[in-house]
């Protein structure tokens, strides 16, 4: 299996609003990072992580796509 772009070493902070669905980018070659824009297609295997936020909140989401706890940050990329 090949590893994910690193697209920044550091996490993204963003405004999850309740009950709406995300596709966070697992590849890391989105333009519309953290975010998925479909730049999968052309990196297999990866696929976005789709979840929906349980609350509104501000979440801080990987950006550098190895983290354990994927699609939020874990401070991996502290490690990279």
């Amino acid at each position: 299996m090949s590893e994910p772009n690193i697209a920044h070493k550091f996490p993204a902070e963003v405004k999850l609003e309740a009950g709406k669905t995300y596709a966070w980018c697992a590849c890391g070659h989105s333009e519309s990072q953290p975010f998925c824009d479909g730049s999968h297609k052309a990196h297999a295997p990866f696929r976005p992580i789709v979840f929906t936020a349980g609350e509104a909140k501000t979440a801080h989401l990987c950006q550098c796509k190895h983290s354990g706890n994927k699609p939020y940050c874990d401070g991996t990329h502290k490690t990279l």
